[in-house]
């Protein structure tokens, strides 16, 4: 892993992982446009990049975050009840991605699928934007349990890449009733604990593969991550005060046309 393909890497996993674009997916494509071998070199690399973005998340959402350790709280996205709320949201996509982890891995990280994915998710979006929803959620104190975990639900979706978690929980909040601004702020605080989770495992079984000559492309990749996935949370929610989800949509669909091409011409060899 050298300094430039860390930077390109940090600056994908950072712009993609809260837009309704798919960080798994763009990685996966990326890694295929850059032909980089799968490895636990690049497992763990991804693993820190992913760091990064999280850490993005907890910081311009810190007073939400400290909220939650307000145990004297009883109300709204605070203390135990806050906990509890992302424990309903997580538990469905945990439980289901334990079960279905080989599956997932050995059949679906691949390219064609990913540009499936984006494709059917691009007209989603599209056509997300034409349905008129019931939106009484304003606040994010005001989401309830069983529209917490009607959200968790529709994240299960994003255990296929290319799906695009942030996609997921924003349908499900758009289908719960949330408002558009509401939904996407609900899904960067919903990733942190899953993600946490996943990160941990996955450091867990590639530490041992770290060497100290990869220290320096892991630092450049997590902080490209970190500051990139600010700017891209910032420009999401800006967007989405005055627009549509709909661009997103048409940008899908465009790199799976591009995608479709590619593979059509040249097919994957690994």
């Amino acid at each position: 892993m050298d300094l430039l393909q860390s930077v390109i890497l940090g600056l994908v996993e950072g712009i993609t992982e809260f837009l309704p674009i798919s960080s798994t997916g763009h990685m996966i494509l990326t890694g295929y446009l850059m032909n980089i071998q799968k490895s636990p070199v690049v497992d763990s690399f991804e693993v820190f990049i992913q760091l990064g973005a999280i850490l993005a998340v907890v910081f311009l959402y810190r007073h939400r975050f400290a909220c939650l350790f307000d145990f004297k709280a009883r109300s709204g996205f605070t203390g135990l009840r806050g906990i509890s709320m992302l424990a309903v949201t997580s538990l469905p996509i945990l439980v289901l991605g334990k079960l279905l982890e080989h599956t997932i891995k050995t059949h679906l990280f691949n390219p064609l699928t990913v540009s499936i994915a984006l494709f059917v998710g691009g007209i989603a979006l599209i056509l997300a934007e034409r349905v008129i929803f019931k939106h009484d959620v304003d606040s994010i104190d005001k989401i309830d349990y069983p529209q917490a975990l009607r959200i968790g639900a529709f994240q299960c979706l994003a255990l296929c890449p290319g799906v695009s978690r942030a996609a997921s929980t924003i349908f499900g909040g758009l289908f719960s009733g949330l408002n558009r601004t509401v939904a996407a702020e609900y899904s960067f605080l919903a990733a942190v604990p899953i993600m946490v989770i996943v990160c941990l495992k996955d450091l867990k079984d590639i530490l041992p593969s770290l060497h100290q000559g990869d220290i320096a492309a892991y630092a450049v990749g997590f902080v490209i991550a970190f500051f990139s996935a600010l700017l891209a949370v910032k420009f999401f929610i800006n967007m989405l005060q005055r627009f549509s989800m709909a661009p997103f949509g048409v940008y899908r669909i465009i790199v799976a046309v591009i995608f479709f091409v590619l593979l059509n011409n040249h097919p994957i060899s690994r």
